[in-house]
């Protein structure tokens, strides 16, 4: 079998992680690197002996595959370019910067056959398997929280798209249901985004998710905690650890009753809760590299035709969601009141035409730059 002629759009954070991995691969030939950042372009394709391209326009015709590792507000040019082209893409997460933009894309890989999948990186962290249903039943109520301090890194999304729908993606898969109602929001600190954000899914079938992130805290954390029917997962998304909790089958029964229970029982459950009552098994999944995981999958279904474990119907289900939330965000009222400030940046909305001399003063535009991924 022919080495994957394969491209990276994309030479910053992102780009440089995908290309080490990547020029590992013997079933992979990394042909070029492509960026409008020419010393970080140049850089990087020394380091795999590939071409640097200033854009990605060259990559068509010379590659059956490409990682689409650029700014958000790229994504949907970029792909449908390389769509088009009949190119297999991994776009890193979040597909695109709206649904609109997401279903052309889904489209076009449709239309050409071309492999899409999203970079929801979480799919590939072994210790999501352990929120299964054949260990905890269906989900009925689930906790995420996101936190780490600002990278100063996509920033042109907020941290909706840059974190939390990790968690969202997450919630869908492990529901399998229909988000029927959004509650949300969020405020801006350092610029035109949110960039802390509460939101609170209900979906179909009754379950419901808490979902809380934030790029200004001076706490890392990534944990997902998950209600089932029949059990309890506690995940550490970071450390790559559960703490999985089931019912005895004593408590499943009727005859139960901790109210009639006698003193001494009484006394001998407290201590031994979690090991008669309440089983309590701790899970390490190990040292997985999950953009491994991730780019393998990519790679393997070009190979065998398979489709993706995150292909982009679910990247874009996902982003609808995400979008979902942010309309919320926007329309959160922070006194209870109409009159009152609104909003992710709390302000207050104007009922009075500008004078002459009155203008409100917009968000500050970033200052223009090159970017490198």
């Amino acid at each position: 079998m022919k080495p994957l002629r394969l491209a990276v759009i994309g030479a910053g954070h992102l780009g440089r992680f995908h290309t080490r991995i990547l020029a590992a691969r013997p079933d992979v030939d990394i042909v070029g690197i492509a960026d409008t950042n020419p010393a970080a372009c140049e850089q990087l394709a020394a380091t795999c002996g590939a071409a640097a391209w200033n854009n990605h326009q060259p990559a068509i015709g010379r590659v059956d595959a490409a990682v689409i590792a650029t700014p958000t507000r790229w994504h949907h040019a970029v792909a449908c370019d390389l769509l088009r082209a009949g190119v297999h893409l991994l776009i890193e997460k979040p597909l695109a910067a709206s649904v609109a933009e997401a279903e052309e894309l889904v489209a076009l890989a449709r239309q050409h056959g071309a492999v899409l999948q999203v970079g929801h990186i979480e799919r590939f962290n072994p210790v999501v398997e352990q929120a299964s249903q054949e260990n905890i039943g269906a989900p009925k109520y689930i906790e995420a929280c996101r936190s780490a301090a600002h990278k100063f890194r996509s920033t042109d999304i907020g941290v909706v798209l840059d974190l939390m729908i990790h968690d969202i993606d997450l919630a869908l898969a492990l529901t399998a249901a229909e988000v029927a109602r959004v509650d949300a929001l969020g405020l801006a600190l350092f610029g035109r985004h949110e960039d802390v954000a509460q939101a609170r899914l209900t979906f179909d079938n009754g379950c419901v998710a808490n979902l809380s992130s934030s790029r200004a805290s001076f706490v890392v954390r990534r944990s997902m905690q998950i209600w089932g029917d029949r059990g309890f997962a506690g995940l550490d998304l970071g450390a790559r650890t559960a703490n999985l909790v089931r019912p005895d089958d004593i408590l499943l029964g009727e005859g139960f009753d901790v109210e009639r229970l006698p003193a001494e029982r009484i006394a001998h459950y407290r201590d031994n809760l979690f090991g008669e009552l309440l089983h309590l098994e701790p899970v390490a999944a190990g040292d997985v590299d999950q953009l491994t995981a991730e780019l393998s999958d990519f790679v393997e279904s070009i190979q065998t035709g398979r489709a993706p474990r995150v292909p982009g119907e679910q990247g874009l289900a996902a982003l609808a969601v995400a979008e979902r939330v942010l309309e919320a965000i926007a329309a959160h009222q922070w006194d209870g009141r109409a009159d009152g400030r609104i909003g992710p940046f709390a302000e207050p909305p104007v009922h009075v035409l500008p004078g002459p001399h009155w203008h409100r003063q917009p968000a500050a535009e970033p200052l223009p730059r090159k970017e490198a991924g």
